[in-house]
């Protein structure tokens, strides 16, 4: 059948099921991170407004507006950070479920569709899968906030507490994930612009090692954010041995560093990726896991970054309330009040498990990504075993390749964790003195790690290397290397 054939089944496909590709391996998955950044802010919403309404109805601290601005603050820190975990795993998924479209994508070239219309379609496709996921997060954020806040409320004999939890507000986290999606989806779709009719009579091959480097535009504004966002981190911790406003600069120069590295990850992850692979021997298939994630590091990327933002976040809030603790014990001459870390504690935990629903959303990144790639690489997979290669060592390589990419973005985000963690806690309690009227200096220490969080870390990324590599290992040798080799 020719090209041309082909191309046109393909358009009336599109018109009789218009709805066809929410089927597509890749989207479920993009549902479920919008689902869940939809109810993760519209439970902190709610969860906030509920805590503020216990504020305002107790005699003693009912008139302060300290405690609500801070816990309002954060809530909106905690949903911008999941929101920007969402945006980046969705800009990748889009990006990897595109490349996967090479070819039908330059089909409908060869029949007259622009590769403006090609993306303006995969921009609505992200649009309604963001509508989807905000709307069933909006729903079940609301039913489990319901829920919580009547457990909450008889549990501490609040029963007459005056608090409305269907307010207008808790639309506010659904309507940002929706334009979020949407905004990624339009970023991950850039590919479909270099797409050309010619590709049609190919299959899709993601981009090698030397079209990455002639990206010299992307590159240097990821070298430069990298750049800028250090020397602000690096200014944070200075100002913060003066003031605590310091915290601002810091955090402003972590966003900036962050979205450097996301944006940079094909020039940062292949000497990590390089290292990493030799650990793992000699033998065919730890040859072939290793060659292939550094022969096509997009495609690495786009799996390694969701890990490290995971990783990175929970290490981060470790890291600094570790170290938060060490500032307050040298600034008090080297003693802490047991009440005081009793209290830093607590709040650690609770921080933690917050922090952690960015971490899932980054796990579903993962497997996601991982699904999709082995099923694009039917060819290739249908060869290697065409040419000898057994079942076993198939699925021992993409298991393989799976772990080496994640031992290399937990690495990362482990050292990145560390160092953004001490920032924050120097550069907001560096001038804070922490026994009212006793001098006390500028305060300067090194990062506190704790130990039983990194080992969990550890632990709890290597199960779900394992778990996110089943599913793949299984597509992976599923198709016969005849049929593999027809697509």
């Amino acid at each position: 059948m020719s090209g041309a054939a082909v191309a046109a089944r393909m358009s009336r496909r599109a018109v009789a099921a218009p709805f066809e590709w929410l089927t597509e391996r890749g989207m479920g998955a993009s549902i479920l991170v919008a689902s869940i950044s939809s109810a993760f802010g519209v439970i902190l919403i709610a969860a906030t407004g509920y805590i503020s309404a216990m504020l305002r109805a107790d005699p003693y601290i009912g008139g302060s507006g300290t405690l609500a601005f801070v816990l309002s603050f954060v809530s909106a820190i905690l949903v911008g950070v999941a929101v920007y975990v969402a945006a980046i795993v969705t800009a990748n998924t889009f990006a990897t479920i595109v490349a996967g479209r090479t070819r039908r994508i330059a089909l409908m070239r060869l029949i007259g569709a622009s590769a403006r219309s090609q993306r303006q379609e995969v921009a609505r496709q992200g649009l309604l899968i963001g509508v989807i996921g905000a709307a069933l997060g909006l729903l079940a954020g609301t039913a489990i906030a319901a829920v919580g806040i009547e457990i909450l409320g008889r549990m501490l004999a609040l029963e007459g507490l005056s608090f409305a939890l269907v307010e207008p507000v808790l639309l506010v986290p659904a309507v940002v994930v929706a334009l979020t999606t949407w905004a990624a989806a339009w970023a991950g779709s850039r590919h479909v612009l270099s797409v050309t009719p010619l590709q049609a009579l190919g299959g899709s091959t993601p981009a090698s090692r030397a079209t990455l480097a002639s990206r010299r535009g992307r590159n240097a504004t990821a070298i430069t954010m990298l750049a800028v966002g250090g020397i602000l981190l690096a200014a944070g911790v200075l100002l913060g041995l003066v003031t605590p406003l310091g915290v601002l600069v810091a955090f402003a120069g972590g966003i900036l560093s962050f979205t450097g590295l996301a944006l940079g990850a094909t020039l940062i992850m292949p000497p990590v990726l390089r290292l990493v692979g030799r650990w793992f021997g000699r033998s065919v298939s730890a040859r072939l896991a290793a060659e292939n994630a550094l022969r096509y590091p997009e495609r690495s990327a786009r799996m390694a970054i969701g890990v490290v933002m995971g990783v990175t976040l929970v290490t981060m809030f470790a890291v600094a309330i570790e170290s938060t603790k060490m500032v307050m014990t040298a600034a008090s001459g080297g003693r802490i009040e047991p009440e005081l870390a009793s209290v830093l504690d607590t709040f650690s935990a609770i921080m933690m498990g917050l922090v952690g629903v960015s971490a899932v959303i980054a796990a579903v990144g993962l497997v996601n990504l991982l699904s999709i790639g082995v099923v694009q690489r039917r060819r290739e997979l249908g060869l290697l075993r065409a040419l000898g290669l057994s079942t076993g060592q198939v699925r021992r390589m993409v298991l393989l390749e799976a772990a080496h990419i994640t031992i290399a973005a937990t690495a990362t985000g482990l050292i990145l964790g560390v160092i953004y963690g001490w920032v924050g806690a120097q550069s907001l309690l560096g001038s804070v003195q922490v026994r009212p009227g006793e001098p006390s200096g500028p305060t300067l220490v090194w990062p506190a790690v704790p130990l039983a969080p990194i080992v969990a870390i550890v632990v709890l990324t290597a199960i779900l290397t394992i778990v996110a590599a089943v599913v793949p290992t299984r597509l992976a040798t599923r198709v016969a290397p005849v049929e593999a080799l027809a697509d």
